[in-house]
């Protein structure tokens, strides 16, 4: 399956996806580390791609996405945005909102 499609197909089958650099449990860098904190702080569920065991992914999604860093946040299939943009929706309340209407659906 070409990578594009598997990016799509992912991001079809999970409601919450974080493309980062390791995992949540051994995130291998700061901003995927602040990212992930944040995710569970509002109780997200949330698959995770560690795109350093993809390098196929790691090459394709930047493009995909029009997004040059990660971690990348996908709330149904949209790209959110990497760690910054997902720390300020976490300090603004707006990322716990988004995943409680994720729960509601």
């Amino acid at each position: 399956m070409e990578t594009t499609e598997r990016i799509k197909k992912t991001l079809a089958e999970h409601a919450v996806v974080l493309y980062m650099k390791g995992t949540p449990q051994f995130p291998m860098c700061g901003f995927s580390s602040r990212t992930v904190k944040a995710l569970k702080a509002v109780g997200a569920d949330f698959h995770a791609v560690n795109v350093l065991e993809d390098p196929e992914v790691r090459a394709t999604l930047p493009r995909y996405s029009n997004w040059p860093t990660f971690p990348q946040l996908f709330v149904h299939g949209e790209l959110i945005g990497g760690c910054d943009i997902t720390l300020e929706l976490y300090e603004s309340g707006e990322l716990e909102r988004i995943v409680k209407d994720l729960q509601k659906a």
